[in-house]
């Protein structure tokens, strides 16, 4: 049962959104998460422009973690 304070981490795998990427993290926020993935993006996989799109596809794919 949560409690108010209560911190839950979240985790996203690259391989949700990009087949083959073995990439993934964990962190406390959304937010912290979606910073992580974008410099992955950039990074890894050339996105120079991360679009509302596929931050909407990213975060459906955010689980929190127990």
């Amino acid at each position: 049962m949560a409690h108010e304070g209560d911190e839950f981490m979240k985790a996203f795998a690259c391989g949700d959104v990009v087949p083959g990427c073995a990439a993934s993290w964990t962190a406390t926020s959304d937010d912290d998460l979606l910073v992580l993935v974008g410099a992955h993006a950039h990074a890894a996989h050339g996105i120079e422009e991360v679009t509302p799109e596929l931050v909407d596809s990213v975060t459906r794919h955010i689980v929190a973690l127990s």
